[in-house]
């Protein structure tokens, strides 16, 4: 298994039959054993424009997870379900091994990922007839200093593993540690840019998966799965910081939602995501 860093080598995909390709994502790349749903994402994503070509780019990925996968190698198999002038649609399943549950010593393939992906043009050079954008007047277009990355000693190491890949820096006071004291819903903040390379738009749709559970507002800081994530691409990133905000509007007994609102260093919105997640049991 490669043990690369890069994120631009995570997402390379070698074809092996018409439509359909083999991909890596090794250890790095995972939040505890399992992959990181973000990472898995962004490779469906690839693999869509891949196989549909030209210099159409994702603007919207619409995904359901159904299985959690392990490191290693994927298969993803694309079906272009339409071609047009301005918008193309994908559909891309994404296989990789999993544990089965009677046997842990035993791996076998499992469909991980099946994505709808709308590619399009997003717009990144013309400004917008109108935006509502609260990460400018909240977040500095660089982290402030103090703001450690996510490494040895940090609070989130030996979890959030992709931190060998992505300078990934949350503002730690932002991140909840149970409910609230005027309970109101977390906002949490974070910094990221991968290592090595300048971020392009898989990445900022990486990072629309990139926060600590919302979940964790009210004490529930186990395994939240995402169930379903749709994700819509507004732009192309500038060379710099992604900012990212992470906000919830409803906690349920069993089910949470999750937004993730992505802006580049010049202030621009590149992806917005919505996900549905289930509530960890403790």
């Amino acid at each position: 298994m490669s043990e690369s860093t890069l994120f631009s080598d995570a997402m390379a995909l070698r074809p092996v039959s018409d439509g359909v390709y083999v991909g890596e994502l090794n250890k790095i790349w995972t939040i505890g054993p399992k992959l990181h749903g973000g990472a898995l994402l962004s490779l469906c994503a690839a693999a869509a424009r891949t196989a549909h070509g030209g210099d159409a780019q994702p603007i919207s990925v619409s995904a359901n997870y159904l299985s959690a996968p392990s490191p290693g190698e994927m298969r993803l198999e694309t079906f272009v379900r339409k071609r047009g002038r301005r918008v193309s649609v994908v559909d891309v399943e994404l296989i990789g091994r999993d544990r089965t549950r009677d046997e842990r010593s035993r791996e076998e393939q499992k469909a991980a990922v099946h994505a709808v992906v709308t590619l399009g043009q997003p717009e990144h050079l013309v400004p917008p007839l109108l935006s509502a954008n609260p990460v400018v007047s909240l977040m500095s277009p660089e982290p402030p200093p103090e703001i450690e990355p996510i490494g040895p000693g940090h609070p989130m190491y030996g979890t959030v593993n992709y931190w060998e890949g992505v300078d990934v820096r949350p503002l730690m006071s932002t991140v909840p540690d149970g409910p609230s004291p005027d309970g109101r819903p977390p906002v949490i903040q974070i910094w990221a840019r991968p290592r090595g390379t300048a971020p392009d738009i898989l990445f900022a749709l990486m990072c629309g998966d990139v926060s600590t559970p919302v979940a964790f507002a009210v004490g529930r800081r186990g395994w939240a799965p995402t169930v379903q994530l749709t994700a819509y691409l507004r732009g192309l990133p500038t060379d710099g910081w992604l900012r990212v905000l992470a906000t919830t509007t409803q906690i349920g007994q069993d089910w949470f939602d999750e937004d993730h609102l992505v802006v580049d260093c010049e202030g621009r919105i590149i992806v917005q995501t919505r996900q549905l997640a289930l509530v960890p049991d403790h």
